[in-house]
């Protein structure tokens, strides 16, 4: 006649438990709506910090290419060229001087840290994100 059970079975069984506790959302809803969105906006504005960088450690200007029809951009000189998911809105918002085509755009960093100044929107499932450059000082600030 038992009378209860060991502390290995409870331990055993509450692994268990929580494996399958885990697995319930990966297969129910994978990835949570916005998260690619929000992953390529922190990915740009990343980029767009080392392009700023690069021109300021340099002392040359940088520049960061973003086209916006094929969904690819190229963060200075000597970087290659990355490309965002497939699915994103971009907008590209920058100086009439630094527009190559209606889908190719620039935006200029100088060595004392300022910029030609720009936006990029990245939007998806109703979820957007702006990816804003101050012209003055060359900040790059992201907002949802």
């Amino acid at each position: 006649m038992s009378r209860g059970y060991t502390l290995m079975e409870v331990l055993v069984a509450l692994a268990i438990v929580g494996m399958v506790l885990a697995a319930i959302p990966v297969m129910l809803g994978g990835a949570r709506p916005g998260a690619e969105v929000r992953s390529a906006a922190i990915e740009l504005a990343s980029a767009l910090r080392q392009t700023r960088s690069a021109s300021i450690a340099g002392f040359r200007s940088e520049t960061f290419v973003l086209d916006t029809e094929r969904g690819v951009y190229r963060a200075g000189s000597a970087q290659a060229e990355m490309t965002l998911p497939d699915g994103l809105e971009i907008s590209l918002y920058t100086a009439r001087s630094e527009l190559e085509d209606e889908n190719t755009g620039r935006i200029r960093f100088f060595p004392d840290g300022s910029a030609t100044g720009g936006r990029v929107t990245l939007a998806s499932g109703g979820h957007s994100y702006v990816i804003a450059v101050d012209w003055l000082t060359g900040a790059v600030e992201m907002e949802q």
